[in-house]
């Protein structure tokens, strides 16, 4: 019994080290999209999903999962379950690199504040997940915080609620998926692939191909790949170890990034976006003082 609950914590320990080096990562994820902003955003998706694939294959060998991601191709469940989460992944890239690259990393920041209470809302009504008072108290700050940041956002979040709800929705397919972080991801990128390459070769022949143009942006568009597949794989890695109440909670690390990247590019600042913003790391502080209590009494 010692060694089981031992287990479960090293798995819990595992998988809070991955959220949080994930979330970290993509809160400063925008620096790339500026830095490849003389790309639509189209092309810089097709690129993210052509490059990954090769990349994440070299995991593949270095780790040895052949098996495993064979296997995963004879299973017409898993592949109807992958098809999914792609679609659900793309339409996230694909908005947020929109949002970044049209100034509205606020609306960006705001779509993943608002994610982990869509995670914490499914993990309660769909997976019996159950919150201390003291969590459920700095879940609802952070509710009330988002909610103030809306409504006094002067326009409708359509950014905002669409990179919630894709994200969402690709993290409790994926936590229901039954495969590795990275063969997975390959089958995810595998999936869109064609379509990606054949989107590149029409962009070449319209002459509005970026990529080639200088060694910078080149260089820049490759690396799309690496950039993708590591914090994608921590991503995956925490969603198999943590609860989705949990999950939820770190996620509030990447758009804290976001807003302190927002605020270096010169977007308009509002005292809604103080509030929210205050409110919201209380809650945050609250409930992982809480979680660490819990842990240690264990």
């Amino acid at each position: 019994m010692h060694t089981e609950n031992q287990n479960k914590l090293d798995d819990v320990g595992i998988g809070l080290i991955s959220g949080i080096l994930a979330y970290t990562f993509w809160g400063f994820f925008p620096i790339y999209f500026k830095l490849t902003q003389d790309a639509n955003p189209v092309e810089i998706l097709a690129h993210r999903i052509a490059w990954s694939v090769p990349f994440a294959l070299i995991i593949i060998a270095m780790r040895k999962q052949w098996n495993e991601l064979s296997t995963a191709f004879k299973s017409p469940k898993l592949l109807t379950t992958l098809f999914f989460s792609a679609i659900a992944l793309s339409i996230n890239w694909g908005v947020f690199i929109y949002a970044v690259q049209n100034d509205q990393i606020f609306q960006a920041s705001l779509g993943y504040f608002i994610n982990p209470l869509m995670y914490i809302l499914i993990g309660v009504l769909f997976f019996k997940e159950k919150l201390t008072k003291f969590q459920n108290f700095s879940v609802v700050l952070a509710f009330i915080g988002v909610f103030i940041l809306t409504l006094y956002g002067g326009v409708f979040p359509y950014v905002s609620i669409v990179l919630a709800v894709s994200f969402s929705i690709y993290g409790v397919i994926r936590k229901q998926a039954d495969i590795g972080s990275i063969p997975g991801l390959i089958i995810e990128t595998a999936i869109l692939f064609i379509p990606a390459i054949l989107f590149l070769v029409w962009l070449g022949s319209s002459s509005g191909l970026t990529f080639g143009n200088t060694p910078k942006i080149t260089f820049l568009l490759i690396l799309a790949g690496p950039l993708t597949v590591l914090p994608l794989w921590a991503f995956t890695l925490a969603a198999k170890k943590l609860k989705l109440s949990t999950l939820g909670m770190l996620q509030y690390i990447g758009p804290t990034g976001q807003f302190i990247l927002a605020l270096y590019y010169g977007e308009n600042f509002t005292p809604a976006y103080a509030i929210c913003f205050s409110l919201i790391w209380i809650g945050i502080i609250l409930y992982s003082y809480d979680s660490y209590l819990n842990y240690s009494k264990k």
